[in-house]
């Protein structure tokens, strides 16, 4: 019961405007670990961003394969560096988010999209390969972008001819990011 107490306020303290104070809060909230990451997968949800971000933050520390769907969805996020978290915890997960990932860039959402792309050049799982190649097409810069990093960080050579025609993508972002993908090839 202390423990569960002692979760649910660092987890509150993550409202703190004050970074270190935050910091501090997601080291406790990592050493305890697995106990915590029912109430983090909860806090998700919270209506402070702070607390979202945090929370996803802390999850991809844990790693507990239990909050990769709860992660996914927080890519909805309305806050952007609620949606940056979650991607990050996600590529922090490995090989258990790699298969929702690949899922997940078929989402109507062009956020989750992104995220997943995103997420998938952390994992670095092969089988990303071909959904990552078909994100190059993308209506979305930003899944534009994101796989074509994520290309990159595969490093798989039948990604160079995607990846050169990227080079002639509409946005500027996307043809510096795989430009510097095809380099790492």
């Amino acid at each position: 019961m202390e423990r569960e107490e002692n979760v649910k306020r660092l987890i509150q303290n993550l409202k703190d405007d004050d970074e270190f104070v935050q910091a501090q809060n997601s080291d406790l909230l990592e050493e305890i670990g697995e106990p915590a990451v029912n109430d983090l997968i909860d806090a998700l949800n919270d209506s402070n961003k702070n607390v979202r971000k945090g929370a996803a933050r802390v999850l991809g520390k844990i790693g507990d394969k239990r909050a990769i769907e709860p992660l996914i969805n927080s890519l909805r996020d309305s806050n952007k560096w609620v949606r940056r978290a979650a991607s990050g915890a996600l590529g922090n997960m490995g090989q258990n988010a790699s298969e929702p990932l690949i899922k997940a860039l078929n989402d109507d959402d062009w956020r989750v999209r992104g995220g997943a792309a995103w997420a998938l050049g952390k994992i670095k799982d092969k089988k990303a390969l071909n959904a990552l190649i078909n994100c190059l097409k993308d209506e979305s810069g930003f899944v534009r972008s994101g796989a074509a990093y994520s290309l990159g960080e595969l490093g798989d050579k039948s990604a160079e001819e995607p990846l050169k025609e990227a080079l002639n993508d509409k946005s500027r972002f996307v043809r510096h990011v795989s430009e510097n993908s095809l380099k790492k090839l």
